[in-house]
């Protein structure tokens, strides 16, 4: 979901914006991609899971009718919505940054070639510019995803942390980074229980990996075709 936003924001500071707006949103977002995820956790709990609990369960409750059809228990904010929303805005920096440097070596003869021959502006954008940055824009989505995928302490603290199987998004959750980082400095003692958590570890490392393997086919079969 985080994706359509990201790349958009990228098309227009690198293709519509000023050079002056250009000068004040890159650093900016250069920054906010290099906040500690442990800032941005302690703003989820400051201000998501409040917005979470007060705002928008009670909206949904009043649009199903009933809260029971959101989730296992009461919600209190701390819960899969609130730990989606801290990753979305802590990602979407580091996709827009990565994205916005790959428009900018497109050369500019391409768009001036495109516009000569009469196309718009968006059509020099979408039939001339984006072709040549498309591996560098599903580069920037694997590795925003992949941050996400393994990110530990921001989830963590809003997510709620209790282990049962959420059936919405209101539902508290027990993320494998999370449970590793919880038990495996005093679970070492036990090799069982340590054999799980390395077990989980293998899993968290394994689905990375697929997910980055199907990222680079799905480019390959579209460059194929292109």
């Amino acid at each position: 979901m985080r994706v359509p936003p990201c790349l958009l924001v990228s098309i227009y500071l690198a293709e519509y914006a000023h050079n002056r707006t250009r000068a004040i949103a890159k650093p900016i977002l250069d920054v906010l991609a290099a906040i500690p995820p442990v800032v941005y956790g302690v703003w989820g709990l400051l201000s998501i899971v409040p917005f979470v609990d007060d705002v928008l369960a009670p909206l949904s409750e009043r649009w199903l009718g009933s809260v029971s059809f959101l989730a296992v228990t009461q919600p209190t904010g701390f819960g899969i919505l609130a730990g989606g929303i801290v990753l979305a805005v802590m990602i979407a920096p580091l996709i827009i940054s990565v994205i916005f440097e790959v428009f900018a070596t497109v050369p500019n003869d391409l768009r001036h070639a495109s516009l000569a021959v009469g196309a718009t502006k968006w059509q020099t954008i979408r039939t001339v510019v984006l072709p040549q940055v498309l591996p560098g824009i599903v580069a920037a989505i694997v590795l925003g995803a992949s941050r996400a995928l393994g990110e530990t302490i921001a989830v963590l603290m809003v997510v709620g942390n209790v282990p049962n199987l959420p059936t919405s998004v209101f539902d508290t959750a027990y993320p494998l980074p999370a449970l590793i980082a919880n038990n495996y400095g005093e679970m070492m003692s036990i090799p069982l229980y340590d054999a799980a958590l390395l077990g989980a570890a293998l899993v968290l490392l394994v689905v990375i990996l697929i997910f980055n393997i199907l990222s680079t086919l799905v480019l390959q079969r579209f460059l194929r075709r292109a």
